[in-house]
């Protein structure tokens, strides 16, 4: 069964601020002088470009194209943070670190030594203000995944911009011990705590993507559709590369299968790995699902052959009806 929605917690994350505990994340800083162009030549989007106070969000791939893991990067202006699913933090770290020969690049497993929480929606600019007494005409002025160090409590902390989550906000980096505090803060701020499930909707609703639900180690960027927000097209050589510019020069972006979003007549929500039917014919499975506040109705996201992919395209799911929906279902107010 899936859990339900949280009205309230959906409520302020969207119309106010709303906490999400980052549990299911990792924490990476890479450092030394030559960090930059070593990630520059593993991962899809341009890391050599970034400026302290910037960041991106980029994927590091196989030889054959297929994904290790997706993740965000951070230029903090001494090192380099990495945040990514905790499943895969492992295998990341494993990987890189058999790439480092002469180098000057450390690796550090930090994901034990900070505490990671989001604060979202239209009020989450205003309350990080005052809780890292930082202007909050300087949070509004980051730009996408954006960065700037701060202190909370004596404390040294550091504020990311993010909005993987479906609404505007930011991401605030604490060490551990202070998490909890920090999270006591936010409430009395008046943000509210947002349960996993009533996050995932969110998500949903936004239609991104996650590892380990939406993508995995089988998957090629171009097939998730985050090539826009994860892929550089003019930085040079990465591992991976030659696969995803065959598909987009060749196969002109042409692939297999790939995630679109779904929305369904009713309110009964799918479970990951329903299929997905065109008539007799067998074209998909759901990858997430959940019931939409907004729509008031549910939605996935899930594979399906190429065929298939062009919104109002009429499918079956889980013998129930359901379209093909261009993505995001629903966008936050700018």
């Amino acid at each position: 069964m899936i859990p339900a929605v949280s009205v309230d917690a959906y409520t302020a994350a969207r119309q106010r601020a709303g906490v999400i505990d980052r549990a299911d994340r990792a924490r990476i800083v890479v450092s030394g002088a030559d960090r930059a162009s070593f990630l520059q030549g593993l991962l899809t989007n341009d890391v050599v470009a970034l400026q302290p106070g910037h960041g991106c969000y980029a994927a590091y791939l196989t030889a054959q194209g297929r994904m290790i893991a997706d993740l965000y990067v951070y230029e903090l202006g001494d090192v380099m943070l990495l945040t990514l699913h905790r499943d895969v933090k492992d295998a990341v770290i494993a990987k890189l670190d058999q790439l480092v020969f002469s180098e000057d690049v450390h690796l550090g497993d930090v994901t034990e030594t900070f505490a990671q929480i989001a604060l979202v929606g239209p009020l989450a600019g205003s309350i990080v203000a005052s809780i890292v007494a930082v202007p909050v005409e300087q949070l509004d002025g980051l730009a996408d995944h954006g960065n700037l160090r701060a202190a909370w409590n004596g404390s040294p902390a550091i504020v990311t911009r993010t909005g993987d989550t479906g609404e505007p906000g930011f991401d605030l980096f604490v060490e551990r011990t202070a998490g909890a505090a920090l999270k006591q803060a936010l409430n009395s701020a008046g943000a509210i705590d947002v349960d996993p499930a009533t996050a995932d909707a969110i998500r949903l609703e936004a239609g991104v993507p996650l590892f380990h639900r939406d993508m995995d180690e089988e998957t090629i960027p171009l097939e998730a559709g985050i090539e826009s927000r994860a892929i550089s097209f003019t930085k040079g050589c990465y591992v991976g590369q030659e696969v995803v510019i065959r598909v987009l020069h060749r196969g002109h972006g042409r692939v297999a299968r790939k995630l679109v979003g779904l929305r369904l007549n009713g309110d009964r929500v799918p479970l990951a790995g329903a299929a997905i039917r065109s008539a007799d014919r067998d074209v998909g499975r759901v990858t997430s699902s959940a019931y939409s506040p907004a729509l008031k109705h549910a939605i996935a996201l899930g594979y399906v052959h190429r065929d298939f992919v062009a919104p109002g395209t009429s499918l079956i799911v889980d013998g129930e009806p359901a379209e093909v929906s261009a993505l995001p279902f629903v966008s936050y107010a700018e």
